[in-house]
């Protein structure tokens, strides 16, 4: 078995497309939609394969970023140390907020924490 793609929902179909395409070489899709139940969905496609399917429906919105359960992060292998570093500068020159890192944390990973536009956290890691 593996996983065959992870979704998450979106405010900004677009801008999360050009983020995700811009910052971590994803390809995308042509954008499905369904008028009836105003939905909108691109799926993007990594490098290795992995996808994210970006979702947005009219009437779902972000309400809170307190802690809750249910997915934490999503972490995105880079292949070095010297990626790592690279990206999260890269991220942070562009504005992005960086949570944490680069470090090694307590478990041995070498990473690092952003926010990506709409506040998700993403894991940099080797």
């Amino acid at each position: 078995m593996k996983i065959e793609h992870v979704a998450i929902w979106v405010n900004d179909l677009e801008g999360m497309k050009e983020f995700y395409e811009t910052y971590f070489n994803c390809r995308s899709n042509t954008k499905y939609h369904n008028r009836e139940k105003k939905f909108e969905s691109y799926f993007l496609t990594f490098e290795s394969g992995a996808r994210l399917e970006i979702m947005r429906k009219e009437g779902i919105h972000q309400h809170t970023k307190e802690e809750k359960t249910g997915w934490a992060h999503i972490a995105i292998s880079l292949g070095s140390k010297e990626a790592v570093n690279q990206l999260t500068a890269k991220l942070k020159s562009d504005g992005y907020p960086t949570i944490n890192g680069p470090r090694v944390t307590g478990d041995g990973y070498y990473e690092s924490v952003v926010e990506d536009p709409e506040g998700n956290l993403i894991e940099l890691t080797v």
